[in-house]
C-alpha cells in the first residue's frame, strides 16, 4: 500500500464495546505501514454528509480509548445509504479525499451496504462524472474502492466468525447480573426469568445459561418441544426436589414457540406463578448488555482484526471479493463477506421454515457443542440403571477461576452416565491420604461462579506417596482420573503414568484438564483461568492509566504472574495498550532498555504523556521490577517519574469470567464422554487395565477445537526447567502490540497470513463456528 493510499474507518449500525479497539488498531496500524487513514464520524450518514464527519486521523486521537465501550466516532442508522442518491453522495466524498479503501465494523447489514457501494462503484463514478461532480482524471485515480468488514455486533449472529466484536462484554454484563439475581433468589426462593437481547439469534442466551447453569433457556433457533409449559413445570419442580432453592430461566428476545409465536417474559412468569404458586420474578435486561468497558477478550479481538483487516486492504485487488476478518479459534481467518452474509440469512429461512435442526447446524459448530453440552446438563434425568463406574476428580496446582465450573461439569455428566463420581480433597495429598468421598448431583449447584477450587488444592506432585496413592486407588475401587490443574497437573499426570510400570493400581485412564492463570500446559492453547486472571490485570491497568492521564508524564511498571511464561503479560499488554511487556520468551538486553526509555521519552513530548511496562514475574533473574523501576527512574529524570505495581495473588480469585465458566463446563463435560468410551475400551477379563499411551492424555483447545494429547507425547515440545511449552501460538501477537505502541522497525511473522476461507460447502453447510 505504502504512500498515497488512504483508508476510511467507519462503524455503522447497533454499536458494541470493542469497536474502538479496532478503530485504534486499524489507525495505528494504517499510519505503520505509510497510509492516510480518515475517521468517518456517525457511520454511513457521515460518508453521506461528508464535510467534517470525514477527518483525517493521527496517532495520538485514538489514544485512551481501548477502554472505552460504545464507539468513539459515533454510530448512526442510515437510511439515504439505501437510496442511491445517498451513496452517489459518499462516493463523491470518498473520491474528493483520494479514498479507496473502506473500512466498515458493523453488523450484516452494514457490511451488505458496502459490499453494494463497491459492485455500483464504476456506475456511481460513471454518473458523478457525467454530471459534472467529478473530473475524468479524478474518477480514474480512484477507479475501484477496495472493502473490508469487521463484525460487530452483541448478538454474535453472524455466520463464519467465532465471536464477534462485542458478544463476550456483552456475556461479562450479563453474567454480573445473574450472580446478582441469583444471590438474591436464594434468599427468598424464587424463580427468576432474565430476558437477554438477541432478536434472531440466542448466542447470548445459550451461553449465558450455559454459564449460570439454568433450568431452562429459550432460543428462536430451537424452540420447545410441543407441550413444553407442562415439562418446564416439571423441571422447575425436580429441581426444587433435589434440593435447589431457587431457578432461572433464560430466555432470548427472539424466543418463539413450534408454530412461531413469540414467547415472552410475562407468559412464562403468569404460567410458573399460577400453575406452581413459586414467587416469580422478571428482568429484562435491555441495553445495559451494550455498555460498559469492553472485555478483555474483546479488545485483544478488536485489535487483531484491526490490524488483519488493513493487511487484507494491503493485499486487495480489484478481483478479490470483499471480505471480513474474524477469528476462529486463535486464528485470524478472512472470510468472502458475501457468504457470510448469505448463510447468516439462511439461519433465518430455516426458522420461518421450521427447519430448526438445520438452523442450530447453520449457526456452527461450536454453537451446536453450545446447545448438545446444555441439552445434557439441563434436560437427562439420571439412568436407573448405573454403570458401577468410580470416576475421581482432583485439583491440582494454585487455585484460579474455573476449576470449580469444570468439577461441577464433569460430576453431573458423570451422574447422567451412571457413573459414581468423587471428590478427591487437597490435591495429591489428599489422593495418598485417602481424602476422597462421594459428590453428587446438588452438591455442586451453583458452582459454576464460584472462583478459587472447592474441592481444595495444593502443588504437591505425587512423589514419595505414589505407593499410597495406589493402594487408596484399590482401597477406594477408583476406575479412571481426572486431573483439573496447572503445571503441576500435567507433571504429576506424567509421574503416575510413569509409575504405572511398578503399580498396576495406576494403569488406568486419566485426563488432564490445563486451568492455570498462567497458561503454560503443554498441549493447549489456553487454559480455565487465564481469561479471568486476564480481566483482572486489564481492569487494574486502566485504573492506573487513568491515575497516570491525570498525573501527567507519569510511567507505571507493573509485575505480572504467569512464572517464565509471558502469556498474562503480553495479552495484557495488547488490552491495556501497555508500551511493552518484558518476558522470559523473547530475551532483552541493556540496549533493549535504553530504546524503550527513549521510545517514551518521546512519547512524552506528544500529548500522550504517560506510560505502561508490564513485566513477566521471571522475565530475567536480573532485571528484576525493581531494577526496571530504578533505571526507568534514572534515566527519566526531568521527563518522566515512575511508580511500580505488583499485581500479585488477585490475579488467581475472583468469580470466572464468561469465557472460563462456559470453557470450563465443556471441558469438564468432554473429559467425562472421553473417559467412558475409553473405560469400554480397556475392560478386559472383569477388569479395567490401561497401559497405553492414549489411556492418559492432556484435553487441550488447539487452534480450532478441543483434542486429547496423550502426555507422554507431549514431552518433547515442554521446556520442564522453565515450566512452558516450547512451541507457544500468542508469541506472533507480540509484534502488533510493538506497532500499537508505535514502535517503527517491527518484524511481522506473516508466515500463519490468513488465505482467503469458504465459508460455504458442496453440500451449503458452514465450518467454523462460534467458540
Amino acid at each position: 500500500m505504502g504512500i498515497g493510499r488512504s483508508i476510511a474507518v467507519l462503524t455503522s449500525g447497533g454499536d458494541a464495546q470493542g469497536m474502538n479497539a479496532a478503530v485504534r488498531a486499524t489507525v495505528r496500524m494504517g499510519i505503520y505501514t505509510g497510509a492516510k487513514v480518515y475517521f468517518v464520524h456517525e457511520g454511513y450518514q457521515g460518508l453521506v454528509d461528508g464535510g467534517d464527519n470525514i477527518k483525517l486521523a493521527t496517532w495520538e486521537s485514538v489514544s485512551m480509548m481501548l477502554h472505552l465501550g460504545g464507539t468513539v466516532i459515533g454510530s448512526a442508522r442510515c437510511m439515504d445509504f439505501k437510496e442511491k442518491w445517498g451513496r452517489l453522495k459518499a462516493a463523491c466524498n470518498l473520491v474528493k479525499l483520494s479514498i479507496t479503501n473502506l473500512c466498515v465494523i458493523g453488523g450484516d447489514g452494514s457490511l451488505t451496504g458496502a459490499n453494494q457501494f463497491r459492485t455500483e462503484w464504476s456506475e456511481l463514478l460513471a454518473d458523478l462524472t457525467k454530471g459534472g461532480k467529478i473530473s475524468a482524471e479524478e474518477a480514474k485515480r480512484s477507479s475501484h474502492l477496495n472493502i473490508v468488514g469487521m463484525v460487530g455486533s452483541i448478538d454474535n449472529d453472524f455466520c463464519g466468525t467465532d465471536m464477534t466484536i462485542g458478544t463476550d462484554s456483552a456475556l461479562h454484563r450479563i453474567i454480573e447480573v445473574v450472580d446478582a439475581i441469583t444471590t438474591t433468589a436464594q434468599s427468598h426462593q424464587r424463580t427468576f426469568i432474565l430476558e437477554v437481547m438477541g432478536r434472531h439469534c440466542g448466542y447470548l442466551a445459550l451461553v449465558t445459561a450455559l454459564a449460570c447453569g439454568a433450568d431452562w433457556v429459550f432460543i428462536p433457533e430451537m424452540p420447545p418441544e410441543e407441550n413444553w409449559e407442562e415439562h418446564l413445570c416439571k423441571r422447575l419442580i425436580a429441581q426444587r426436589g433435589r434440593g435447589s432453592r431457587l431457578n432461572v430461566i433464560i430466555l432470548a428476545e427472539g424466543a418463539q414457540d413450534r408454530n412461531q409465536k413469540p414467547i415472552t417474559c410475562d407468559q412464562v412468569k403468569n404460567l410458573v406463578s399460577k400453575k406452581l404458586g413459586f414467587d416469580t420474578r422478571s428482568t429484562i435486561l435491555g441495553h445495559v448488555q451494550r455498555g460498559g468497558t469492553p472485555s478483555a477478550f474483546d479488545r485483544i479481538l478488536g485489535s487483531r482484526m484491526g490490524v488483519e483487516a488493513v493487511m487484507a486492504l494491503l493485499e486487495a485487488t480489484p478481483e478479490t471479493p470483499a471480505c471480513v476478518v474474524s477469528l476462529s479459534g486463535n486464528m485470524a481467518v478472512r472470510l468472502p463477506l458475501m457468504e457470510c452474509v448469505q448463510v447468516t440469512k439462511d439461519v433465518t429461512v430455516a426458522m420461518t421454515e421450521g427447519r430448526f435442526e438445520d438452523a442450530v447446524k447453520l449457526r456452527g459448530k461450536s454453537f451446536q457443542n453450545n446447545w448438545d453440552t446444555y441439552k445434557m446438563l439441563a434436560h437427562v434425568t439420571p439412568p436407573e440403571m448405573k454403570s458401577n463406574i468410580n470416576i475421581a476428580i482432583i485439583n491440582v496446582g494454585a487455585p484460579c477461576a474455573g476449576m470449580n465450573a469444570a468439577v461441577r461439569a464433569a460430576v453431573r455428566v458423570g451422574i447422567i452416565q451412571g457413573h459414581q463420581m468423587l471428590a478427591v480433597h487437597d490435591g495429591f495429598d489428599g489422593l495418598a491420604n485417602g481424602q476422597i468421598e462421594p459428590i453428587i448431583w446438588a452438591q455442586v449447584g451453583g458452582w459454576t461462579g464460584k472462583g478459587g477450587s472447592n474441592l481444595g488444592t495444593n502443588r504437591h506432585l505425587p512423589g514419595k506417596n505414589i505407593e499410597q496413592i495406589s493402594l487408596n486407588i484399590t482401597k477406594f475401587n477408583i476406575h479412571s482420573l481426572i486431573i483439573i490443574g496447572g503445571f503441576e497437573a500435567y507433571l504429576g499426570g506424567l509421574e503416575l503414568v510413569t509409575a504405572r510400570e511398578m503399580y498396576e493400581e495406576l494403569c488406568i485412564p486419566m485426563v488432564v484438564i490445563p486451568a492455570t492463570v498462567s497458561n503454560n500446559v503443554p498441549g493447549s492453547d489456553f487454559s480455565i483461568g487465564a481469561d479471568t486472571a486476564l480481566n483482572t490485570i486489564t481492569m487494574t491497568c486502566d485504573r492506573i492509566k487513568q491515575s497516570a492521564a491525570g498525573t501527567k508524564r507519569r510511567v507505571f511498571i507493573i509485575e505480572t504472574m504467569g512464572g517464565y511464561c509471558g502469556y498474562l503479560a503480553t495479552m495484557a499488554g495488547l488490552s491495556s495498550g501497555a508500551d511493552d511487556a518484558y518476558i522470559y520468551e523473547e530475551p532483552f538486553h541493556i540496549r533493549d532498555l535504553e530504546l524503550n526509555v527513549e521510545h517514551l521519552i518521546e512519547k512524552m513530548k506528544t500529548s500522550v504523556k504517560r506510560g505502561l511496562i508490564l513485566r513477566n514475574s521471571n522475565a530475567n533473574e536480573n532485571y528484576t521490577t525493581q531494577f526496571l523501576y530504578n533505571l526507568y527512574s534514572e534515566e527519566g529524570k526531568g521527563t518522566f517519574d515512575c511508580r511500580m505495581n505488583v499485581l500479585g495473588h488477585m490475579q488467581q480469585g475472583g468469580t470466572p469470567s464468561p469465557f472460563d465458566r462456559n470453557f470450563g463446563t465443556k471441558m469438564g463435560s468432554k473429559s467425562v464422554l472421553w473417559l467412558t468410551d475409553k473405560l469400554k475400551e480397556c475392560y478386559r477379563h472383569g477388569r479395567i487395565f490401561a497401559n497405553m499411551p492414549d489411556s492418559a492424555c492432556v484435553l487441550g483447545m488447539k487452534k480450532r477445537s478441543l483434542v486429547f494429547q496423550p502426555l507422554a507425547s507431549l514431552k518433547d515440545d515442554t521446556d520442564f526447567e522453565h515450566r512452558i511449552p516450547k512451541t507457544e501460538w500468542w508469541l506472533r501477537l507480540r509484534p502488533i502490540l510493538k506497532i500499537l505502541a508505535k514502535y517503527d522497525t517491527v518484524e511481522m511473522d506473516t508466515s500463519e497470513v490468513a488465505a482467503m476461507e469458504h465459508v460455504i460447502k458442496k453440500t451449503g453447510l458452514v465450518k467454523g463456528g462460534k467458540m
